[in-house]
């Protein structure tokens, strides 16, 4: 990918952010759909160590492209949309899923809860050539704001990992989701979290589960990915 060719808008994005990150496109493929992912090059002085499932009050997640927002954006583009179709991605981060779900018809809405990780999607997403259908949304969870519409699709990958949002992000999911919406959540089988999310939640979804096994060459790692619908 070549950051010369982006439109002028998202090129001066892309210039800002390299005064901040070293950065490059990292291409990524979801079943037929050719995406462009700009990321940070060298992590770990952002991660300095840290540990995503122990220090997770203190880790940067929105900086890694997870393994369970890869087997959420190839489930969305397994679920082709209605025309029309809305879709919200909470702690969206670089947004592979929901460019995933714009690459494949939906009407997206990333969001995230600093400028300059919106910033990574507008390039992400014109990089990906779907700007047309993306549009970006600062979403503070213990704050949201009272003016964004209803969605018929809400997802999120790797967004568990704090407890005290879990009350604030049900709510968030109440508040945006349209009646006969539904929600697709996916999570490294490792979180602990999300056991405890899930009990809360049934008080207000029902909730099903599956499994999903992506391989690499040296390990395997099992997803969950559920799905929850508002109770009647």
């Amino acid at each position: 990918m070549d950051p010369t060719s982006l439109p002028e808008k998202q090129f001066k994005l892309y210039r800002e952010i390299l005064k901040r990150y070293k950065v490059s496109f990292t291409p990524l493929t979801v079943r037929d759909h050719h995406l462009e992912i700009l990321q940070v090059d060298d992590l770990e002085p952002l991660l300095a160590g840290k540990d995503p499932f122990k220090d997770v009050e203190s880790f940067p997640f929105w900086v890694k492209l997870w393994e369970a927002s890869l087997a959420l954006a190839d489930l969305m583009v397994s679920l082709p949309p209605k025309p029309g179709q809305t879709l919200l991605e909470l702690g969206a981060g670089l947004a592979a899923p929901g460019l995933a779900a714009a690459a494949a018809g939906y009407e997206v809405t990333l969001s995230d809860y600093e400028q300059y990780i919106l910033n990574f999607q507008k390039v992400n997403a014109a990089a990906s050539k779907v700007e047309a259908r993306v549009c970006h949304v600062l979403l503070d969870w213990l704050k949201p704001p009272p003016n964004l519409p209803r969605y018929d699709t809400i997802i999120g990958a790797e967004i568990l990992f704090r407890e005290t949002f879990f009350a604030p992000l049900l709510a968030i999911f109440r508040q945006y989701l349209k009646p006969g919406g539904v929600i697709y959540l996916a999570h490294d089988v490792r979180r602990k979290s999300l056991p405890k999310f899930l009990i809360e939640a049934e008080k207000h979804f029902v909730v099903a589960v599956s499994k999903r096994t992506l391989r690499t060459e040296d390990k395997a790692l099992t997803i969950i990915v559920n799905r929850l619908t508002p109770r009647p």
